[in-house]
């Protein structure tokens, strides 16, 4: 058997792996403790302070000693009540592994109590237990996360990291919950402050106020499942899956093959590689759905997934028609040219123009009608009864010439005129030519180049020589001299979420090194003035996207490392793609830029850029 505070430690281990673990666990228990104004204060990332302090129903004395011990709670009684959760927290796991791994201090007080409790706790251990004065509800203060392993504490990513999972983590609480006030301290400055609202407003005020323009909203209902929420336009789709959000009974949960069937409902809509933001609402009966499969509860098994996925998918179909989001094949119809319903009984009469059908246009003139137009000589004569029609009186074709000055003077003597000699002096080609058809470039499937030389010949993967010889020319501008940047008539505005903005803000100096011009950076956007020469102004939104989207997961500390990241992301968003036409230049220019590279022989990605072929290989793949 294990002892205790080991075992505590190990199970700490699944509930808490980093300070977002614990910020998901408070912020629960503050909802199930029916608060409705939730602070959330954090210090260093949540490696020296997490605090959640709530006003809601607070516990006893007793309750508050008990709530650390393991598989203690007061949310379910019997093995039944996991077909019927109507709480965040079930378990009673969250506050013993957190307990087991920092300094914990806990003041409650209960609504009809006089006096609260205040509690504190150092790895597992209860130092003291007091009475004190207290606000209604309960406050949590977590400190020196990991304080008794250290091996933990050391696999810890970046400040940065850290605290950008923190705020994803109270971003889906704040978004499962609209009719709670949330607010956000981060070393003492605030970061979010979402008073009580609608769903619309709180995903507005957590997303920047660019974001209601893209929301269609979505309402469903049926016996299976109950649907709301809002997806976004087709046109306003990015690179990254950062803004994508489902929720199940109010539960934040992460499900692929729901994610499929959003996917499936924008088929046609999106371009390649692009994905939609959504916000889903999904209500169904507690007892067709398992909870109870990971400690981190994301994860939800349906007792009818193949219905829900249909239902979702015709739901996000329907709103996006119905709100004239999605192309239809109906063209709108002139209203005029529809036939009255009053013809439906009519016959048909004979039209009144008659054409005479023995008519020969190439024939000889028929003598003009009494009743003609004429204009000219060469006159068209038209009969209103008979419909005939005359053709016209064309002259002699030597009178187009008459009148015509003849220029004796520029008539040239056909003696003075001279011929080439017919004999053929010299080679039929030319050195010159020769060598240069042998080293000509050729593309292949507009995928590979290939280029012949003295051993063979070579063939390169056009699109990785790209990123090749684009990452030299970053890290050049980045780390030897600045690159040269052209000016934009008019500054391009690019919306962000605050995230995002935080990114860029911290990526500005590098990005300034490769040709970026910031003019301004906002609370929701930027405004860039001047780009880097080799990036056209409708790639810019592509490219930044994409640099936001490698960097979610880490954010290198040295300057090298960033700068090494960013060239990495630029090379790939610009490089020539596959399936792309090269004129003979451009095959050229790309195969002499790749061998002037410092390493020629793979992509910034460790990928082979080419392969070489020998005569001798070829020779042994016709060898019978």
């Amino acid at each position: 058997m294990l002892p205790d505070h080991v075992a505590n430690q190990i199970a700490a281990g699944e509930v808490v792996q980093r300070p977002a673990s614990v910020v998901k666990e408070l912020l629960e228990n503050a909802v199930d403790a029916k608060a409705n104004d939730i602070k959330l204060i954090i210090k260093d990332a949540g490696k020296s302070l997490v605090q959640v302090i709530d006003n809601g129903v607070g516990m006893s004395v007793t309750d508050a000693r008990l709530c650390f011990e393991r598989h203690a709670t007061s949310k379910i009684r019997a093995a039944e009540d996991l077909f019927s959760l109507h709480t965040k927290g079930f378990r009673g796991e969250a506050l013993a592994s957190i307990a087991a791994i920092a300094h914990v201090e806990m003041k409650t007080k209960q609504e009809q109590d006089e006096l609260g409790t205040h509690l504190a706790i150092e790895g597992g251990k209860f130092v003291s237990q007091d009475v004190a004065v207290l606000p209604k509800g309960t406050s949590f203060a977590v400190k020196n996360l990991f304080f008794n392993i250290p091996a933990r504490r050391n696999f810890l990513k970046s400040d940065t990291v850290e605290h950008r999972h923190i705020v994803d983590e109270f971003q889906r609480v704040a978004l499962a919950h609209p009719n709670i006030h949330f607010t956000m301290y981060h070393n003492g400055s605030e970061m979010f402050n979402l008073p009580a609202s609608n769903l619309r407003q709180r995903i507005v005020n957590i997303f920047s106020g660019k974001t209601n323009e893209k929301l269609v909203p979505i309402q469903e209902s049926t016996e299976i499942v109950g649907i709301q929420g809002f997806v976004s336009k087709p046109e306003f789709a990015k690179k990254n899956r950062g803004e994508q959000f489902f929720f199940v009974n109010d539960r934040f949960i992460k499900s692929g093959y729901l994610h499929h069937a959003i996917m499936a409902a924008y088929e046609g809509l999106l371009k390649d590689g692009c994905q939609p933001s959504y916000f889903i609402y999904l209500d169904v009966p507690p007892n067709t759905i398992d909870i109870n499969i990971h400690p981190t509860k994301t994860e939800i098994k349906f007792d009818d997934e193949h219905a829900l996925y249909a239902i979702l998918r015709s739901a996000i179909k329907h709103s996006l028609g119905q709100f004239n989001v999605a192309p239809v094949l109906d063209f709108d119809r002139d209203s005029n040219l529809d036939t009255p319903y009053e013809y439906e009984k009519k016959e048909a009469s004979m039209p009144l123009i008659q054409v005479d059908a023995n008519f020969n246009p190439f024939g000889d003139p028929d003598p003009i009608p009494a009743k003609s137009y004429s204009s000219g000589s060469n006159s068209s004569s038209y009969s209103g009864s008979g419909g005939s029609y005359r053709k016209p009186e064309s002259s002699n074709w030597e009178s187009l010439y008459v009148g015509l000055k003849q220029d004796t003077e520029t008539i040239t003597d056909i003696q003075d005129i001279q011929f080439e000699s017919e004999e053929v002096t010299g080679s039929l080609f030319n050195d010159k030519e020769i060598e240069e058809a042998i080293y000509k470039t050729y593309q292949i499937h507009k995928k590979y180049i290939v280029s012949p030389i003295k051993s063979g010949m070579v063939i390169i993967d056009q699109q990785r020589a790209h990123q090749r010889v684009l990452y030299e020319q970053f890290l050049a501008n980045m780390t030897v001299h600045q690159a040269s940047s052209q000016q934009l008539l008019f500054p391009l505005n690019l919306y962000f979420s605050s995230q995002e903005i935080l990114l860029i803000s911290e990526l500005e100096l590098s990005l300034v090194n490769t040709g970026f011009v910031f003019e301004e950076i906002k609370e929701d956007s930027v405004v860039i003035s001047g780009i880097p020469v080799n990036v056209t102004e409708s790639e810019v939104s592509i490219l930044l996207e994409q640099l936001l989207s490698d960097l979610q997961d880490e954010i290198p500390e040295s300057s090298f490392s960033q700068n090494d990241t960013i060239a990495k992301s630029m090379a790939k968003s610009l490089a020539v793609k596959t399936g792309t036409y090269l004129t003979e230049r451009e095959q050229e220019n790309l195969v002499n830029g790749l061998f002037a590279c410092k390493e020629p022989n793979v992509s910034p990605f460790h990928k082979p850029t080419f392969i070489t072929m020998s005569v001798e290989d070829l020779d042994k793949k016709f060898a019978v």
